[in-house]
């Protein structure tokens, strides 16, 4: 067998799809933590891969199962952080300076991300930019 055949998943394929700026309920489909590209201030990044399961106001489904992409934190800018966390449940007044969490413990979890359009590189792509909020019954 070639070693240059290769196969599409369902998320390749829906990955590319860029969707209309609104609120989705996307459930955590997994943390990845790695270093930082910036060899002159280390630090690390925390990046979430997440599925729609709807559009979080409307709950139409048209984008369910579309990849949200990779969305992240740094660990030198963990006060973006804070919105995601009270969107998981964690009360805003428990969170202070001695705040500890384990990013793994969002996996399987949902909450309203805010995705919007941006350009990357002369490209239209989604993202998140840290807009989040508990979902809605």
């Amino acid at each position: 067998m070639s070693d240059t055949i290769f196969q599409f998943s369902k998320q390749d394929i829906l990955g590319g799809k860029i969707y209309p700026p609104s609120w989705y309920r996307v459930r955590i489909d997994d943390v990845v933590a790695g270093p930082s590209k910036n060899l002159e201030k280390p630090s690390t990044n925390f990046n979430i891969k997440g599925t729609i399961l709807m559009d979080a106001d409307t709950g139409d489904k048209v984008y369910a199962d579309h990849p949200v992409g990779n969305w992240m934190f740094n660990s030198r800018a963990m006060g973006f952080a804070k919105g995601f966390l009270v969107a998981l449940g964690v009360a805003e007044e428990s969170i202070d300076e001695n705040t500890r969490f384990d990013f793994k413990a969002a996996i399987g979890k949902e909450i309203d991300v805010y995705i919007e359009n941006d350009l990357y590189e002369g490209r239209q792509v989604n993202r998140v930019n840290h807009k989040y909020r508990q979902p809605r019954a």
